[in-house]
């Protein structure tokens, strides 16, 4: 048999469940131990004691002269007066014992009355034996009691069972258990965090300061309008006092908020739990499963209350203390009829009617708690109490499961709400992310942090943090700022003191700025870059910068089904001059038209996107600078032919092979560079003597195999590559090139190099490295100002002595095998060995 201890177990729930039991179910819980121990107490009772006692009815045996054929024979010579007693039922005390120690018992009992008188009994005869009254009660117990009265315990155990399982099944069930676990999990830790408490104590001295604030404006003399009445009235009131700031109605000091003195460990704990928090509510929101569970269980003990209250009620009545019994034992007693009594018929009466007692208090427990279900709507939660009495407006409400977890919490202690709504405030995480930042981020961590860029201004780059630490603002000499990855980056006022900075990149960083700190940022900010994954990531006052003279923007600018994703007005953009846009364009963004008249640098750098419209590019006059990089250009763009401001022109990485166009070019008066490298160009048109303005010309990383005489007949020509081509003959035109200063041959397939080039004594860069060279002419001393030479991957196999006369040429500048080098006169080798305090800049 079980114990009391191991069945009360199944109504067992881990204390911390406790939270989420309310009074009802904590009441039902009770009810049901009750019920459990009366249940085995009656079971008990039932095993021990119970048992019915029967006599024949005797008229059954008067209609018949003759005695029953199993009577016992009286012994010789006694009188029936002597052996009476032998007919007499056997008392009920002996029932329990053997039946040899009964035999024993009654033997003794008949030899002891042969020596003593008996008086004459004055019951009547029945002529049973012990035994056969053993077995009538056994058959009359089966037969004539009700089931009711025999299995009433058992019922009532297996009821009690029944609903106490019900009553913790949402606490059992897998698919529930391990979200309730979650969750109590969590509102512990975020009831004992001491954020919260920081939290919750900041609004209460908030509240206090101001209530003491409202008693000292009465107090003096004349009366003060409150916040509220100015609000109603109509009167701007002045700002809400931040956090760390006392009013007094004297005037304003700043205190210490107890808010900044915090732990970095309770500080990392408390963002753990921000992040738990609000993944444990994307979880439960999406689902009611807990919510209708817990209703199906409450629906289940009232229905499981209707039913035994039903049934039990019209077994009261037969539960009876006398009972007549009908045997079929005629043939083995001689009776048929007998009348018994049950022992514990007036026991299990008073069990029975305080089982009702209890089952009725237990079901008008359950009607309630359906009441208390139905009456509201538990899968819906409102923070609107707790936003009223805290400085955390933003916490948002919430739903299904989530909603009805916290309205069960709100049973025991409604204090687990209102400390757990801290933790769904956006406005409290972030406090505590600025708190955490600041303390980790000083001034001196950041001071440290600063270095020198190649502009030699002194630059912070921050990356992966919270937010913007305070002390950034404090630096003021810092005149480069970069932010990479801070998703909550905030320009407070204090940016005003930041007098040099002049540059700002924000990458993957949508920066918030306040309206004091946008107003400077407006008025000093020069060059900004930011690098986005979607436009909406641009931050809106970035359009508002009037006094910004550049703008990068990196990032995607069109969407899935190839339609252009716009950007924002930037007719406020007054001042800008250059403008870079590497994204993936199909055509040029309209609202670049609206910076026509004063924007002068445009950037475009696809990755790979074909950009099929530029008509845009015609309005764009007074550009000065054009870019236009990986665009999958085929041909030179005509739009490109209406820019008569434009000064250089640089198609990098397109897909350009012909360039028959370049006639056009003639008509850009003011083009002094043309950049053409890394495309498909096989062949230079003789039109490109017409372009008489070019200074510079790129032609590099192309297929070219020959160059027209057209090429040298460009009078201002400075700076020529024609690297990374497949050329093999250098034509005696190149001596034209008077200007020429910078040429390179590289990585071509030339074997002899024409004396004429030789005759451009203003080259400074010469490189005619990775060819197949095997001798250079002497001539090559006539390039005096040389500094560069570039000799190395040919097949020479001596350098020319007349390299002495390169006065400016120095080791440094000479990229040749040692070997070749070691081919040099010694005094040659020393000249240009030797260093020289004379700095040399080319001027392109």
């Amino acid at each position: 048999m079980f114990t009391l201890t191991e069945v009360a177990s199944l109504n067992d729930i881990q204390p911390t469940y406790r939270i989420l039991k309310p009074w009802w179910d904590v009441f039902m819980d009770y009810l049901g131990l009750v019920m459990l121990m009366l249940a085995i107490f009656a079971m008990t009772m039932q095993i021990t004691k119970d048992q019915v006692a029967c006599l024949p009815y005797l008229e059954d045996s008067e209609s018949s002269p003759q005695s029953s054929p199993h009577a016992p024979s009286m012994p010789q010579g006694m009188s029936p007066a002597t052996t009476a007693p032998l007919v007499t039922p056997v008392s009920m005390e002996t029932k329990d014992l053997p039946d040899s120690a009964v035999h024993e018992i009654h033997n003794t009992h008949v030899e002891s009355s042969k020596y003593t008188t008996q008086p004459q009994p004055t019951g009547k005869k029945t002529n049973l034996d012990f035994q056969q009254y053993v077995f009538i009660n056994q058959i009359c117990y089966h037969d004539a009691l009700p089931w009711y009265s025999k299995y009433f315990p058992y019922l009532t155990l297996i009821h009690t069972i029944i609903l106490m399982v019900s009553s913790n099944f949402w606490f059992k069930y897998p698919k529930t258990s391990s979200k309730i676990e979650h969750f109590v999990s969590i509102l512990g830790r975020c009831f004992e965090s001491p954020w919260t408490t920081k939290a919750l104590s900041e609004t209460a001295c908030e509240d206090s300061e101001e209530n003491k604030q409202r008693l000292t404006n009465a107090a003096s003399g004349p009366k003060q309008v409150s916040l509220e009445e100015r609000e109603d009235s109509g009167v701007p009131s002045p700002s809400t006092p931040m956090l760390g700031v006392k009013v007094s109605a004297d005037k304003i000091t700043e205190v210490p908020s107890t808010m900044t003195i915090l732990d970095k460990k309770d500080g990392e704990q408390a963002k753990a739990l921000f992040e738990k928090v609000r993944k444990f509510r994307a979880h439960v929101e999406d689902s009611d499963f807990i919510y209708k569970l817990y209703v199906a269980q409450t629906i289940v003990k009232t229905a499981k209350f209707i039913l035994i209250l039903s049934y039990t009620s019209t077994f009261l009545v037969k539960i009876n203390f006398k009972h007549e019994c009908k045997p079929d034992i005629q043939h083995l007693t001689g009776y048929s009829r007998f009348y018994c009594t049950h022992n514990m018929a007036f026991m299990l009466n008073k069990l029975l009617i305080s089982y009702m007692a209890l089952i009725l208090i237990y079901g008008m427990t359950c009607l309630y708690s359906l009441f208390w279900v139905f009456r509201r709507p538990l899968k819906e939660y409102s923070f609107e109490k707790v936003r009223e009495e805290s400085s955390f407006s933003d916490i948002p409400d919430v739903k299904n499961d989530f909603a009805f977890l916290l309205h069960m919490v709100d049973q025991y202690d409604q204090l687990y709400s209102k400390r757990f709504g801290v933790f769904l405030s956006e406005v409290s995480e972030n406090k505590l992310r600025e708190i955490s930042l600041n303390h980790e981020w000083t001034f001196e961590k950041l001071r440290q942090l600063v270095t020198r860029n190649a502009q030699d201004q002194q630059e912070l780059h921050l990356f992966m943090l919270s937010g913007l630490p305070n002390a950034v603002f404090d630096l003021t000499d810092l005149e480069v700022l970069k932010l990479e990855l801070i998703p909550d980056a905030r320009f407070t006022a204090k940016v005003s003191q930041m007098t040099s900075l002049l540059e700002l990149h924000l990458c993957h960083c949508p920066a918030k700025v306040e309206q004091t700190g946008f107003a400077f940022l407006r008025d000093h900010l020069r060059c900004l870059h930011v690098k986005f994954t979607d436009v909406a990531e641009i931050p809106a006052w970035v359009y508002l910068l009037r006094s910004l003279r550049e703008l990068n923007l990196v990032g995607n600018l069109n969407s899935e089904n190839n339609k252009m994703i716009g950007l924002e007005s930037m007719r406020d953009l007054r001042h800008l001059k250059t403008l870079c846009l590497k994204s993936n364009l199909t055509k040029m963004p309209t609202n670049i038209t609206e910076l026509s008249p004063h924007l002068i640098k445009l950037f475009i750098h696809n990755d790979g996107t074909k950009l099929l419209v530029l008509n845009s590019l015609k309005k764009m006059t007074s550009l000065i600078e054009l870019e236009l990089h990986n665009c999958e250009l085929e041909r030179i763009p005509h739009a490109i032919f209406s820019l008569t401001n434009l000064q250089e022109l640089d198609l990098k990485s397109n897909n350009i092979r012909t360039i028959e166009e370049i006639i056009s070019f003639q008509h850009l008066k003011r083009l002094a560079c043309l950049k053409l490298w890394h495309n498909k160009i096989t062949n230079i048109p003789s039109s490109i003597g017409q372009v008489k303005s070019v200074e510079a010309l790129h032609l590099n990383h192309n297929k070219l195999e020959s160059l027209p005489p057209a090429l040298f007949t460009l009078p201002k020509l400075r700076h020529l590559d024609l690297g990374h081509n497949s050329i093999t003959v250098l034509p005696p035109d190149i001596g034209l090139l008077h200007n020429l200063q910078y040429f390179a041959i590289n990585m071509n397939k030339l074997e002899v190099l024409p004396k004429q080039l030789f005759r451009c004594t203003k080259l400074k860069v010469l490189c005619l490295a990775h060819n197949a060279l095997t001798i250079l002419p002497e001539t090559m001393g006539q390039l005096v100002q040389l500094t560069q030479l570039e000799l190395r991957g040919n097949c020479l196999d001596r350098l020319p002595a007349a390299l002495g006369n390169c006065r400016l040429l120095r080791k440094s500048g000479l990229v040749v095998e040692d070997h070749l080098f070691d081919t040099l006169p010694l005094e040659v080798k020393e000249s240009i060995s030797r260093e020289t305090n004379v700095s040399f800049t080319s001027g392109l």
